[in-house]
């Protein structure tokens, strides 16, 4: 009997169309272009600005575009994940309105939560279930409106944040010159302190003295979060190279949760790979956390041809982090422009 392989046979997105420049983020907190730009390497973002739209808006449009590009029969699916810090409400699942408004009938589907590390995790739960033979197409979503958590008073981390979604189509493949590899995959658990959101849980829930207080924006102690970030993130890679027996010219995409240019720098020196083959975005989106990896693979779709090596790796508040290695597993120049 063929051993199955989960493999990405397409990829979705979405952005909305507000850009938010770094122009426009001065004349808001005390802060300029080149102090962005230097720091971070963020030029703009977009950002969801229409009323009543949430996490669950940009990643329909991005499932849906994912499946009308690929041509997928909706009721074909049997499992959507959408992992999100930003979800629509605490119940129900972002992922079950998703489903509803994709008109999915086949499908189960649930929430994942590990910061801007969700999509990571999440492509190797679904990698997990399509090798359990049970399944044979998931889709995952990345999706994320850090707008809705930022505090655009504060300069230190309102510059670092856009809005959007991506999304995969995971497919069970007797194929075993492409898909899903191996991945390594960790929790430390020290990241609390560092990087959170006081208010709105179950420890601290929402109040008039929360609301009064500005509890309920992100909180991050940026030079923790840089020094951790690239330890790990680089060190995952490094893991992943030596695991996968890869040198740098076996690899043909390096694909980072794209957090802080500097980070992306520094991690791609660590494991002595060149800059040239790392999918970079955040210039134009900036973070959108769990959204990130799939937006670069949305960018990046049509450079990509099949068998190419590519490594994913990310880093989120918890601590979490890790990597994980896939054979691409179709060309991507004959989706060229489709958008």
């Amino acid at each position: 009997m063929a051993s199955i392989h989960p493999i990405i046979t397409g990829v979705g997105g979405y952005v909305p169309d507000y850009i938010l420049t770094n122009e426009e983020l001065s004349r808001m907190v005390d802060t300029s272009d080149e102090w962005i730009t230097t720091r971070v390497g963020i030029k703009e973002r977009r950002i969801l600005t229409e009323e009543g739209l949430g996490t669950s808006y940009m990643a329909r449009k991005a499932a849906k575009q994912l499946l009308q590009k690929t041509g997928c029969d909706p009721d074909t699916i049997d499992a959507l994940i959408v992992t999100t810090t930003t979800p629509d409400y605490k119940f129900p699942s972002t992922a079950s309105i998703v489903l509803g408004k994709l008109g999915l009938k086949n499908a189960f589907a649930f929430d994942f939560s590990a910061a801007c590390c969700g999509f990571l995790y999440s492509l190797d739960v679904a990698a997990g279930m399509i090798q359990s033979g049970r399944y044979k197409k998931i889709i995952v979503i990345g999706a994320d409106k850090m707008s809705s958590i930022c505090d655009y008073q504060d300069r230190s981390t309102c510059v670092l944040f856009g809005d959007g979604a991506g999304a995969v189509l995971v497919e069970a493949s007797e194929d075993e010159e492409v898909g899903y590899q191996n991945s390594f995959l960790r929790t430390d658990g020290k990241g609390l302190p560092f990087l959170h959101m006081k208010a709105g849980g179950s420890v601290c829930p929402p109040s008039h003295f929360t609301v009064d207080h500005r509890l309920h924006y992100l909180y991050q102690e940026g030079r923790t979060v840089f020094r951790y970030a690239v330890t790990n993130m680089g060190d995952d890679v490094m893991k992943i190279l030596k695991d996968n027996n890869l040198t740098a010219d076996d690899v043909d995409w390096v694909v980072p949760h794209e957090a802080n240019l500097r980070i992306i720098e520094a991690v791609t020196k660590r494991a002595e790979l060149p800059m040239d083959k790392v999918v970079i975005n955040i210039d134009h989106y900036g973070n959108t956390s769990a959204a990130t990896i799939p937006l670069a693979l949305w960018d990046n779709e049509a450079n990509m041809k099949r068998g190419d090596n590519v490594i994913f790796t990310a880093f989120g508040a918890g601590f979490v982090h890790g990597a994980s290695f896939y054979k691409w597993a179709y060309d991507g120049s004959a989706v060229e422009g489709v958008k």
